[in-house]
């Protein structure tokens, strides 16, 4: 079917008078706007959906919501017979995102099912926290994270409180696409939402406080500058950097203002420098220690610290993640909780340096694919069995413990300002006790190269570069000769010295690859789930003795990177 007759299919019944006058308007007067609307249906992957928004299959509007919600109701309704069913509802601050939640709340409630709805904008980790509080059943937020302003998204958690994984994702897909849009149940009983409001929010803070702290040392000496960058944590990070005693807390007033149009700035990712602008030049007033931004949602963050010269700079995710991790790992040795019987989680295209983290402290590294999802499988696989002790990927994500199921920002603030707090009370800076973890486990630098290919085309070129890194790999980088190949898609691994392939299907299978070179050299490759974008991760390394050698080993290895890139054409 072609675009324009899939669209003819919204200009009657069961679509309202609103959205056929749009769907009219694209034919008549935009077709190649209508094409990219019509030309497939909005994935409801494993985790949900994310899109821009407007009319249309490809387009997060109204029925492709309800299609979604009433997939779900009807799964829930299988799985919890005879049950009262709870569902919990957030949202952050993009345009239509406090509408849409109502929307999914009076679909679940056409289905008899019970919605406990925020009254406004929380973050992403709250709603997390609040599935397994309240003992519901599953949770829903409203989000695109750091996508641009044009979009918004749809993410469903089950009742532990993380994204839904294996078997239950494919099963809830499949109702999805079973679901019809006349098949949707609009008409919701607003008898069956109970609202959430701010007594929520301390039940949350108290539990990260209790879960992310270890010692209260110097914490109203530390300097610290905090954004929301017009995100949803204005309602919770600084009345939770007050209630731990962090006095010295300058926040970035133009960007504590909600605004689904992120108006001081391009992107609202703190994974790039320009997000944590305003906060850096407030730094440099404030003469901060720390400078702390977090993304739409509020489940990543961004630190950025003093570097050698004491000019504030960001830090990347793996290095924010270093440091926390090892922290909390130097803590639970102190206090005698390190077993034999922990374990830390990551990502396949997170550094290896956890892996040399975990060892040095005898606990276990355990690697999974991108996406807290599914570092929160493992907890819930090793609950009663091993005790999971904080968790982290690249992309500016982590968690301390298990209260909370996905990244979170807030108790991972908290632990970061204590850090701050603590290597100032001893005479150092982050940034020295990132470079004093480096003296223990090695020095690794990473890149990230992003290549954007927007629309229908775009996507039929990513595929193409997945199937040439797939099937032409390089034999060298850097003048590194590789030596192993790990294919999840295929899920084998092929040892280049051996001339043969092993299966490694510990892990599900996903369109990722990685090389790695005989000194360590570590490239993967994949193509986002969530943006029309290719991704390449880059990570070297180098052993470092002295904080005198920092600044030339990393530019060494930075050196080796931009060599990489030119050889993969990137450059």
């Amino acid at each position: 079917m072609t675009s324009l007759e899939k669209a003819k299919l919204w200009l009657s019944n069961p679509f309202d008078v609103e959205t056929q006058q749009k769907v009219q308007y694209l034919i008549d007067n935009h077709p190649s706007e209508l094409d990219d609307a019509f030309y497939k249906n909005l994935e409801f992957g494993t985790g949900g959906m994310r899109g821009i928004m407007g009319v249309g299959t490809n387009r997060l509007n109204k029925y492709t919501l309800g299609q979604a919600t009433q997939g779900l109701s009807n799964y829930l309704l299988q799985q919890f017979p005879n049950q009262e069913i709870k569902v919990a509802i957030a949202y952050d601050v993009r345009h239509n995102s406090k509408e849409f939640g109502k929307l999914v709340a009076d679909v679940l409630t056409a289905n008899g099912i019970k919605v406990l709805l925020f009254k406004e904008h929380r973050p992403t980790p709250e709603l997390s926290f609040t599935v397994r509080d309240k003992k519901c059943n599953a949770g829903i937020v409203l989000t695109a994270s750091h996508n641009p302003p044009e979009y918004n998204g749809y993410k469903v958690y089950w009742n532990d409180g993380a994204q839904v994984v294996p078997p239950n994702d494919s099963a809830i897909i499949a109702e999805v696409e079973k679901t019809q849009f006349d098949m949707i149940k609009f008409n919701g009983n607003d008898e069956l939402i109970e609202w959430v409001g701010a007594e929520q929010d301390d039940v949350y803070i108290n539990t990260c406080m209790e879960n992310s702290l270890y010692q209260n040392i110097g914490r109203d000496k530390v300097n610290i500058v905090f954004t929301s960058i017009h995100g949803t944590t204005y309602t919770t990070i600084p009345k939770a950097l007050a209630k731990a005693g962090f006095t010295n807390v300058d926040l970035v007033k133009e960007q504590m203002i909600p605004s689904g149009n992120f108006p001081t700035v391009e992107s609202p990712n703190p994974e790039e420098p320009a997000a944590l602008s305003m906060a850096m030049d407030l730094a440099k007033i404030t003469n901060a220690d720390i400078v702390i931004g977090t993304d739409p949602d509020g489940d990543r963050l961004g630190i950025a610290a003093r570097n050698l010269n004491g000019d504030i700079q960001l830090l990347n995710g793996n290095q924010t993640n270093t440091i926390l991790t090892y922290y909390i790992l130097e803590q639970w040795k102190k206090q005698g909780k390190i077993t034999g019987h922990e374990f830390i989680g990551s990502t396949i295209v997170t550094s290896d340096i956890f892996f040399d983290i975990a060892a040095h402290f005898g606990v276990q590294c355990k690697s999974s694919l991108t996406g807290f999802k599914w570092i929160g499988k493992m907890i819930r696989e090793a609950e009663g069995k091993e005790k999971f002790i904080c968790g982290g990927e690249e992309s500016f994500g982590f968690m301390t413990g298990d209260f909370v199921r996905d990244k979170d920002s807030c108790g991972s603030i908290l632990l970061a300002c204590e850090v701050a707090a603590w290597c100032k009370a001893n005479g150092k800076t982050l940034y020295q006790y990132l470079i004093d973890i480096y003296k223990e486990v090695g020095l690794f630098n990473e890149a990230l190269v992003n290549v954007v290919r927007k629309g229908k085309t775009g996507a039929e070129e990513i595929r193409q570069m997945m199937s040439d890194f797939r099937e032409n790999p390089p034999l060298t980088l850097a003048g590194s000769k590789i030596v192993e190949i790990q294919d999840y898609q295929e899920q084998t691994k092929f040892i280049a010295s051996e001339n043969k392939k092993e299966v490694m299907n510990e892990i599900p299978k996903s369109n990722v690859l990685i090389y790695y070179t005989e000194d360590g050299t570590k490239v993967a490759i994949r193509p986002s789930g969530t943006e029309p974008k290719i991704k390449f991760y880059f990570s070297v390394k180098a052993s470092i003795k002295e904080e005198a050698e920092f600044n030339s080993i990393t530019a060494s290895l930075n050196e080796k990177i931009s060599q990489i890139k030119t050889e993969l054409k990137l450059a």
